[in-house]
């Protein structure tokens, strides 16, 4: 945008001043070319009149003075003749350069002589300016005056330098007038860019502030940072809600559960199936409830990060997942599971270690529950230029096409297995607030897998 507003203001100041100059130029130029003509005209006018004079008292000697002083002074050719074409005085002028001829039969006859083009900077040359000896019912010769342009010229090249320096003064102050403006508009837009782009990271009360620009963006800044108060405040607010419904119900579920586990104790109730129901039920209820938690812990931590500027937290994705592998290596081996991957090399992550183990449990506890009896999990990972890519990956039943893009959302659940549908949401969550990307692709011929691309670290 600044680049169009820049060309269109700069191409209108462009136009401005040469709408300006370009008619000055033409003016001065046609004005200086009107005097020049004007000034030889008027010489030629006074040779005639002295020319007549001397025809008439047949005595020329005054007339050649004159003429020879004056070609002497401006170093013009001047030709007179009489009414026979006889030669009166030639100075500096041939009488058969054939353009004088032709000037004189024009006088002569009597004819309008034709006004020369404007001269220019870069003209050249010379020009004839003739008139008449005689008036014009009886005309007794004529006068031929060559003069050069040069003069004329030398003025005109000083005017329009003078003209064109002006112009490019006016070009410079309009240009830094251009950038000014455009900086005084787009300053504000800038400002409100860059508290959307810092909206979008998370930071919920981003504020702009801007004191210069139009009216109309000043007011469109203030409405914004009363926008983002108001998302701030209602992400917290939902935050907040889910945290403390989460633990609001912590003490009536563990109340329960504790008359639950007392009747269970009674022998002979009668009513022992009801009650591993209900255990079951209330089982799924605490793992909701501890994922509801987790995940508005996620997405605080999320929000802290986009806001913090504190360094980056790193750790070594290999040893974590070695250590996560282990920790579950019971939990696989009592679900039929195999878990064998080859151990990683040092991957230097931009995440801590305590998120990242969090992510590798989610993947691992998913792969280990919906992978099946004789599945076996692996993982692999690797380092590019600045990211690195951990995949862990079973060969289980896999999913549907339709459902992969769904597993990331949140309380969703397939149509069958244990879960609350969160973890990998989750997971999601904390991999993204670190710069990452978490992925979820199809493994051939069956099974899931999980890409997790995260920022690498320089040790």
């Amino acid at each position: 945008m600044r680049r169009r507003l820049l060309l269109v203001l700069l191409a209108f100041a462009v136009v401005a001043v040469a709408g300006f100059a370009v008619p000055l130029l033409l003016s001065t130029a046609e004005s200086r070319t009107n005097e020049f003509i004007l000034s030889r005209s008027a010489d030629a006018a006074r040779f005639a009149a002295m020319a007549q004079t001397a025809l008439a008292e047949n005595n020329t000697d005054q007339l050649r003075d004159e003429v020879a002083a004056h070609s002497r002074v401006f170093g013009d050719g001047v030709l007179i003749v009489d009414a026979r074409r006889t030669v009166v005085v030639a100075e500096g002028l041939p009488a058969d350069d054939p353009r004088a001829v032709s000037a004189a039969e024009a006088a002569l006859r009597n004819q309008t002589q034709p006004r020369p083009a404007d001269l220019r900077p870069w003209s050249s040359g010379d020009v004839l300016v003739s008139h008449a000896v005689g008036t014009g019912v009886r005309v007794s010769g004529a006068v031929v005056l060559r003069t050069s342009v040069e003069p004329a010229v030398a003025d005109i090249r000083v005017w329009w330098g003078g003209i064109l320096l002006g112009a490019l003064l006016a070009l410079v102050v309009a240009v830094l007038l251009v950038l000014r403006i455009a900086r005084w508009v787009l300053r504000p837009i800038d400002q409100l860019a860059a508290g959307m782009h810092r909206m979008t990271q998370g930071r919920g009360d981003t504020h702009v502030e801007v004191v210069s620009g139009p009216p109309e963006l000043r007011g469109l800044a203030q409405k914004f940072n009363r926008m983002s108060d108001a998302l701030a405040e209602s992400a917290e607010r939902q935050r907040a809600l889910v945290a403390d419904v989460s633990h609001q119900l912590r003490n009536p579920m563990a109340a329960l559960r504790l008359r639950l586990d007392g009747i269970a104790d009674r022998q002979g109730s009668g009513h022992e199936h009801d009650v591993r129901q209900m255990q079951v039920e209330l089982a799924r209820l605490e793992d909701l409830l501890d994922g509801m938690l987790a995940l508005a812990s996620a997405d605080s931590t999320a929000t802290d990060l986009a806001a913090s500027d504190e360094p980056q937290a790193q750790c070594d994705a290999a040893t974590v997942l070695a250590e996560r592998v282990e920790a579950w290596h019971d939990a696989a081996s009592e679900a039929g599971v195999r878990l064998a991957g080859a151990m990683l090399s040092e991957l230097r992550v931009g995440c801590s270690e305590s998120e990242l183990a969090q992510v590798f449990d989610v993947v691992l506890d998913n792969a280990i529950k919906y992978a099946g009896d004789g599945a076996t999990v692996t993982w692999s990972g690797e380092r590019h230029d600045d990211y690195v890519v951990v995949c862990i990956t079973d060969d289980g039943p896999g999913v549907a096409e339709q459902d992969l893009p769904r597993l990331t959302q949140r309380f969703w659940r397939g149509s069958s297995g244990p879960g609350s549908g969160l973890g990998l949401a989750i997971a999601e969550r904390l991999v993204t607030a670190r710069g990452g990307r978490f992925e979820l692709y199809h493994v051939q011929p069956h099974g899931l897998g999980v890409r997790l691309r995260l920022p690498a670290v320089t040790t």
